[in-house]
């Protein structure tokens, strides 16, 4: 299972990714201040940081360097408007940032391209009768090959990652097209639909209405 150490010094966000993490099948572990974190990379083992820069003991960045010193990636946790911190980050070699208050969909998103490009991801995911193997970015229901399209796949992958969470068509679109949602066309209705009708799912994928969808297991 994929293990990743959280350091951030506010309680509440720290269990609010945690909670997130783990029911996107995630193991987590959170570390309150920068000495604690540097304790817990020197003792343990992490497939992905992520850490927060305003941190007692030791900031971000002392603890970036303890994390890279054995080749751990790193998201950064910034607050919003701190362009400098994010420049600083990434020159020091964390692999992306992502802003306080933020998505809990779009972290979910940024943690799974870190991983993937780390080449950490679980190889294999299931849904009902349904299996992904995220190497081969192929997908089988009943042992039968399903043939999606690159955003179909996409798709299921965001809603796997977000299971019984409603999501919404602007979080959807940013995710799977990867531009800013401009609130009209069918696009995102569209490769839902196709979604539910390929795999079966008409009844776990549910539209939520003027808000998005939601993956109900």
């Amino acid at each position: 299972m994929i293990k990743i150490l959280i350091v951030e010094d506010e309680e509440a966000i720290a269990n609010l990714i945690r909670m997130n993490l783990a029911k996107a099948g995630y193991l987590c572990e959170i570390a309150s201040d920068g000495k604690e974190a540097a304790d817990f990379i020197e003792e343990r083992t992490f497939d992905l940081i992520l850490l927060d820069i305003m941190l007692p003991k030791l900031n971000g960045y002392e603890v970036l360097e303890y994390a890279k010193s054995v080749d751990i990636p790193v998201i950064f946790l910034t607050a919003m408007g701190e362009t400098q911190d994010k420049v600083k980050g990434l020159k020091m070699g964390a692999e992306d940032y992502i802003a306080k208050p933020f998505d809990i969909a779009e972290l979910l998103a940024r943690v799974e391209t870190v991983l993937r490009r780390y080449n950490k991801t679980e190889k294999k995911l299931k849904l009902f009768d349904i299996e992904i193997d995220t190497e081969s970015r192929t997908v089988t229901q009943n042992g039968h090959p399903v043939d999606l399209t690159t955003k179909e796949y996409e798709l299921l992958l965001l809603f796997l990652r977000n299971k019984n969470r409603a999501l919404h068509r602007e979080t959807i679109y940013e995710n799977v097209w990867g531009g800013e949602y401009a609130g009209t066309g069918r696009t995102v209705d569209l490769h839902v639909q196709r979604l539910k009708k390929k795999l079966g799912l008409e009844e776990h994928i549910v539209a939520i209405y003027k808000v998005g969808y939601r993956l109900v297991v």
